[in-house]
């Protein structure tokens, strides 16, 4: 079942609240991403800064397992969720 814009915006801000609490891997995504704490706090509803949270989750699969284990997420949510919100959810690789 696809998951909806509203659901994938909401996984995205607790992906960017856990990145927050997490000490380690907050400098590793304001570094990767050229965003400041700032930005983090101004932009953290905007569609686009979103996904970017989420583009960073899936670059590592011990993330992406750390942060869905912590939510209770299944592990192909954050995934369909980024598909989501950049508008992608129906692209087909095959």
């Amino acid at each position: 079942m696809p998951i909806s814009a509203n659901s994938a915006e909401t996984l995205a801000l607790n992906v960017l609240s856990w990145l927050v609490g997490n000490d380690e891997l907050l400098p590793v995504f304001l570094g990767a991403t050229g965003a400041s704490v700032e930005d983090v706090r101004d932009r953290a509803g905007e569609r686009d800064f979103l996904g970017s949270v989420l583009d960073f989750l899936v670059l590592d699969d011990s993330w992406v397992i750390a942060f869905c284990d912590a939510h209770s997420v299944p592990y192909e949510e954050p995934g369909q969720a980024r598909a989501v919100l950049s508008g992608s959810s129906e692209m087909h690789w095959t």
